[in-house]
């Protein structure tokens, strides 16, 4: 965390003449120096007496004014540790009781580059990861890099790894490919950017799951195109409703493994229908597996490509959930025909990256430790949604929800006006990361749809679990 801010970080004016009380003018330059960034998140501030000797006032009346901060979530108080600017801070509310504003996708997941704080979503088990196995083959593979011909990589990715993905779908997800249908890519975002780059879907419609990624839906807008919010339902996408809303949709994003966040597996009845769409308009489907063989009960349903006839799905994965997200690796699998395409725009605008992670993965793939640790994970993980549910239900009042889903997370159903955004800013900046949902939602968060928190299972402390949730009902009961 940040030091003690400089001086003239908390340059603080009193002015005893004035009608308005010292503990408040100390507070408002506080406040007015966390909210333009003087202040940065995680600055520690001057303890009481340390700040009441410099200022000529009591120590109560710097606690006043560093307990309103707390209470506006701009600070946090950690008791011996002292009292720090809280993690988006320059986010929250002015007092006047102004909504709060919808965050960007870089605000909806907690921060980049730092240990996962409880209910985080997005990142797997820390503590279950085979470091000391990775660690090795990783080692190998930069050996192997350091020792290849200098030449320019293959810029559809490793040609093992390639391999191995493709043996994976044919086992796992019932995709029968070959690696020259095989493109790596940077991550999901990178997948969906080569997709529509090179189908020049730019300014076409789109149908977007509803609630759906809310990444994806940005991306989209970013691409210029138009995006149609279709709801989903315990089947799935309806796809009646976006033949409705928009029949001559170029491209439609779809997650019918496991629906991002809802959960719920697309229905035979849906898939077949959503296919027959896209073979009579000419449309493309974008198949998001992003939690591959992570399905907590039971054994994954096939792929939507497995499916595939006439060449319209494109089936894109990644190993974030699988392996870790810091190797920023993804993959496509496309149809036949346009794998010569997507070679070139490969070559083009995105090659591959990384080789020597792309050599690693292709490693403890090949090796059989890639589905030895699916296999671990899905046994942990349910374990530990069951604690979840378990806790929250103990701890959560007749008000609330408390909601399993397929995916890796729990979804605690808020009380009706409650407001999402500003529960889960206030949780982060008590060391807990729930993700809104209402900003999964197209029409934002000033609209009717449901309220909820999503609490990832993968980083639980198992020990601290029921104190965690104690803390979150608290929090949804204080600023809901």
């Amino acid at each position: 965390m940040t030091a003690l801010p400089p001086p003239e970080a908390i340059d603080i004016a009193l002015s005893r003449t004035a009608k308005v009380p010292l503990s408040t003018q100390i507070y408002a330059a506080l406040r007015d120096s966390i909210r333009d960034g003087r202040l940065a998140e995680g600055a520690r501030l001057p303890s009481w007496r340390d700040l009441a000797a410099q200022l000529g006032v009591s120590r109560g009346t710097v606690r006043n004014a560093y307990e309103r901060l707390i209470d506006e979530q701009l600070a946090v108080g950690l008791g011996a540790a002292g009292t720090r600017v809280a993690v988006g801070a320059m986010a929250a509310p002015p007092s006047g009781g102004r909504p709060v504003r919808a965050p960007s996708v870089l605000e909806l997941f907690s921060s980049f580059e730092r240990p996962p704080l409880p209910f985080q979503m997005g990142v797997p088990a820390q503590d279950a990861f085979p470091f000391t196995l990775w660690s090795r083959i990783v080692g190998r593979a930069a050996r192997a890099s350091a020792a290849a011909p200098v030449a320019y990589p293959d810029p559809r990715g490793h040609a093992d790894l390639r391999r191995e993905i493709a043996a994976a779908l044919a086992i796992a997800r019932g995709i029968r490919c070959g690696p020259e249908q095989i493109v790596i890519t940077a991550g999901y975002a990178g997948a969906l950017g080569l997709v529509i780059r090179a189908l020049r879907l730019d300014g076409a419609t789109a149908w977007m799951e509803e609630p759906g990624f809310p990444l994806t839906r940005r991306a989209l807008d970013l691409a210029g195109m138009t995006v149609v919010p279709v709801p989903v339902d315990g089947g799935g996408i309806d796809v009646d409703a976006g033949i409705a809303r928009a029949p001559a949709a170029g491209l439609a994003v779809v997650t019918p493994g496991q629906q991002a966040p809802l959960g719920m597996t697309m229905t035979l009845k849906r898939r077949l229908a959503l296919l027959d769409w896209a073979s009579r308009t000419g449309a493309w489907i974008v198949e998001d597996d992003y939690l591959s063989e992570l399905q907590l009960k039971g054994r994954a349903a096939p792929a939507l490509a497995s499916l595939d006839r006439d060449g319209r799905v494109l089936h894109a994965g990644t190993f974030s959930k699988t392996i870790t997200p810091a190797l920023r690796l993804g993959f496509l699998m496309v149809p036949p025909g346009l794998a010569g395409l997507f070679g070139e725009a490969a070559a083009c605008l995105s090659p591959a990256p990384a080789a020597a992670m792309q050599r690693a993965v292709a490693d403890f793939m090949a090796g059989g430790h890639y589905f030895r640790h699916l296999r671990r994970m899905k046994r942990l993980y349910a374990t530990r949604q069951q604690a979840l549910l378990e806790a929250l239900r103990a701890a959560a009042d007749p008000t609330m929800g408390v909601e399993a889903s397929g995916s890796l997370s729990v979804r605690l159903v808020l009380p009706p006006g409650s407001r999402d955004l500003g529960i889960a800013a206030a949780a982060r900046a008590e060391g807990l990361a729930p993700v809104p949902l209402s900003p999964w939602y197209a029409d934002g968060p000033e609209d009717a749809h449901p309220r909820g928190l999503l609490l990832g299972i993968t980083n639980l402390r198992e020990r601290c679990l029921s104190d965690d949730c104690r803390r979150l009902i608290d929090l949804v009961k204080r600023h809901g």
